[in-house]
């Protein structure tokens, strides 16, 4: 079976779980999952017994799809995903962005846990994702997809419509470049350096490959990041992926009022 007829029998089956046709999509990144557990009248979906899904395996990510509505708008959410170090090939971080437009999914919010670079972050800082660097020098073929690309990346009307939302829920809220590796390892002090002198506010280990796809798709992309910990060479700490669950965990109630917001947001938008 080729690429294509996977991602439709995936999407198919998802679409046969529920009577929902949502046009909006969430990606729900480490320690943010609980996101999913508001919507209403939905349904989860195991992604193991989805065909041809790619299995999770990273803590903090559970491996579900929930379809339900949140205000009155159907939503599809992604309770984690696949890194690129998990598997070494980009195929299976990008099957649900394209499974996600199978389904008929315009408006996608992707959030990540990251490390904060900027010097004025601190760890349970939201960020609004404004553009990236790909540093995973990764990138989705082309071949795979019928629309051009949208440019810039990150939609300036969903940015927007955060804003709003974060200001209606006094929500501070960042703004920065998000800079994505492949991993699995923290960076080094100079790393890090070398991240902000070209223009890196916060790094992680996903997104950047997800937004272009989906940017390649046509679909309109907005971004947030938790940033969970301040990176080396920021701080003295020592960094584990412990620290950034917990940090999420810590800051789970103000994302999912922020998240509740740009839904709310998303109806009023022109």
């Amino acid at each position: 079976m080729n690429a294509h007829a996977s991602h439709k029998e995936s999407a198919g089956y998802i679409a046969a779980r529920s009577g929902l046709k949502p046009r909006a999509a969430v990606i729900l990144g480490s320690g943010l999952g609980e996101f999913a557990e508001i919507l209403e009248d939905s349904v989860s979906i195991d992604t193991a017994v989805i065909p041809h899904y790619p299995q999770l395996s990273v803590e903090g990510h559970k491996g579900r799809i929930v379809i339900g509505n949140l205000l009155g708008t159907p939503l599809l959410v992604f309770q984690g995903r696949v890194h690129f170090y998990e598997t070494g090939i980009l195929d299976p971080v990008l099957f649900p962005i394209i499974v996600a437009r199978e389904l008929g999914v315009e408006t996608l919010l992707i959030t990540n846990a990251a490390g904060g670079i900027n010097p004025s972050f601190r760890a349970g800082d939201l960020m609004l994702i404004t553009d990236q660097i790909n540093l995973t020098f990764e990138a989705p073929p082309l071949a795979q997809h019928t629309a051009a690309e949208r440019l810039p990346l990150y939609d300036a009307r969903l940015r927007g419509t955060i804003e709003r939302a974060a200001r209606r829920q006094k929500i501070t809220i960042r703004k920065g470049v998000y800079c994505g590796v492949t991993g699995p390892s923290y960076e080094t002090a100079a790393e890090i350096r070398m991240i902000r002198k070209i223009g890196g506010d916060a790094v992680g280990m996903s997104t950047v490959n997800e937004v272009t796809c989906a940017s390649r798709l046509g679909m309109a992309v907005a971004g947030i990041s938790c940033i969970t910990n301040l990176s080396t060479g920021i701080t003295d700490e020592r960094l584990s992926h412990a620290e950034v669950t917990v940090v999420a965990d810590r800051v789970k109630h103000t994302f999912t009022k922020l998240l509740l917001g740009y839904v709310a947001s998303l109806r009023e938008a022109p």
